[in-house]
């Protein structure tokens, strides 16, 4: 099988041709994997092949692993200072932006997202985040702590090593921002996991990471399965870190595999079922667009979609009507269409999925105020959908159900829209609209959500941590609060004359 992945795009939004390795990226280079297996990549668009991968193995994991440690104790780590690693993160965020059309065309092809969202959000996303961590990497520092004049007590935050990341299929380049830019921030080498739904933007930016002039070992890309290389990246005692985002059945597996292995440091931003409270003094003239952008975003696939809405009564019947004709104005089709706002879901297995949370939404009593149909014959196309009449116990309102799905509730005060909200076993984000500032900064504190935006809805950036409450996850990820993640903080004691009694 070549290695090599070529496309030509010829489409209304971009034109250009795409041709990379599409082989395991390791010690600097593309190989095949021990076992020579592949995996089929599909262009959700319409169902096919687009390509086949290389699959890697707790075999490649480890070869990945000895590649970074290599590096990092020769080339990265505490050689390479902050500066440099600055040099070249600020080189890479280049190198994307100077590539991110054929970036954006490549994520549209493989996620399905539409093409002018991919440019706007998700390239301009990671080149922000690269930057922004950029910025930190000769501003990692301890302090120096008074004990007595007798002593010398200061701290040094050093790079834990080698560390694992997996990144899920929804956003793979921004995900690989938040992953990579932190960790080599800091100083550490990487062992990367991609999706095996959809690893070509991080195969593409393979390439670019060489040309921007990293240490063959600094970072490493292995594809495969969940099973196989996620475990081994879980379980290697090579790995003195693992960050994973991803379901939170996925993560509960990642948190043992941590545990039972070299009780390595784990951070986890896992699943969501974000509330989304509406009172009756709001504008709907804000709250329309950021409450569609909130769950169809990505076609909903965001773990911080804003999926559950909470409409107090007095704005509720006005909010369905304007709300139901923001989502019947939605260009669904083709994600090289100028004009297409709604794509198709990223796989078969996940399209599946929602029509079946569909299903059961219709099952247990709610009722359908718009969509909860497949559009059209070819791809995994589904309508933008609004539940209206949703009770606390139904599946559609308790579990996350990753798609372009809007539940909505009616509440009467604020002591109960609170309630309503926190009665979830997620806590990931949540999102207040009023016009009362009080009100809203109340609420946001009350909401019980490692995120709160206040009018306005799924809305991350890099300066600003995020990361979940209850089974939403552990750990911060974005800003300076990421920075902990890619750390060990070591305390140095001087004697300059103490005496020993």
């Amino acid at each position: 099988m070549s290695r090599t992945f070529t496309y030509k795009f010829d489409t209304p939004t971009y034109k250009g041709v795409s041709s990379f390795d599409v082989g395991l990226f390791i010690d600097g280079q593309f190989v095949d994997s021990v076992d020579k297996e592949t995996i089929d990549v599909v262009n959700p668009a319409n169902g096919n092949v687009l390509t086949s991968v290389t699959a890697g193995s707790a075999k490649d994991v480890d070869i990945a692993v000895q590649a970074a440690k290599k590096a990092y104790k020769s080339t990265w780590g505490l050689r390479a200072p902050g500066a440099r690693r600055a040099r070249l993160l600020n080189k890479l965020a280049d190198l994307i932006e100077q590539n991110g059309d054929e970036l954006a065309a490549l994520e549209a092809l493989d996620v399905g997202k539409p093409y002018r969202s991919a440019r706007l959000f998700d390239v301009g996303g990671i080149v922000s985040t690269l930057r922004y961590y950029a910025g930190w990497a000769d501003k990692i520092q301890g302090k120096t702590i008074e004990t007595t004049e007798k002593k010398l007590a200061y701290t040094r935050h050093e790079p834990i090593g080698v560390v694992g990341q997996i990144i899920p299929w929804n956003f793979p380049m921004m995900m690989l921002s938040w992953k990579i830019g932190p960790a080599l921030a800091c100083g550490n080498c990487i062992v990367l996991k991609p999706s095996e739904l959809t690893p070509l933007t991080t195969l593409r930016i393979a390439s670019l990471i060489n040309e921007a002039g990293f240490p063959p070992g600094v970072v490493n890309f292995v594809n495969g399965y969940g099973h196989t290389v996620g475990d081994a990246i879980t379980t290697h005692p090579g790995i003195g870190k693992v960050a994973f985002t991803g379901s939170t059945v996925t993560g509960r597996k990642v948190l043992e595999a941590a545990a039972r292995s070299n009780l390595k440091n784990v951070i986890l931003e896992l699943g969501g079922k974000s509330p989304s409270i509406i009172f009756d003094d709001a504008d709907l003239d804000v709250v329309i667009p950021w409450t569609g952008h909130g769950i169809y975003l990505n076609q909903g696939q965001a773990c911080s979609a804003s999926s559950r809405l909470y409409v107090q009564e007095g704005i509720y019947d006005e909010f369905i009507k304007r709300f139901t004709a923001f989502s019947e104005a939605i260009t669904i089709g083709d994600p090289f269409d100028g004009a297409t706002k709604h794509g198709p879901q990223a796989s078969k297995a996940q399209f599946e999925k929602i029509l079946g949370y569909i299903e059961s939404g219709k099952s247990e009593g709610a009722k359908v105020q718009y969509g909860g149909n497949r559009h059209g014959t070819e791809g995994y196309f589904i309508q933008p959908t609004i539940f209206t009449e949703c009770k606390p116990h139904m599946k559609i309102v308790r579990e996350e159900i990753f798609g372009p799905v809007a539940v909505v509730s009616k509440f009467k005060t604020e002591e109960e829209a609170i309630e309503l909200a926190n009665d979830s076993n997620y806590g990931l984000a949540s999102s207040i609209f009023s016009t009362n500032i009080n009100t809203a900064i109340r609420v946001a504190h009350a909401i019980e959500a490692g995120t709160a935006w206040v009018n306005c809805a799924n809305f991350p950036e890099p300066y600003i941590p995020t990361g979940g409450f209850k089974q939403s996850g552990i750990g911060r990820e974005l800003g300076e609060y990421a920075l902990a993640n890619y750390t060990e903080v070591k305390a140095v004691h001087v004697n300059l004359g103490l005496q020993m009694r």
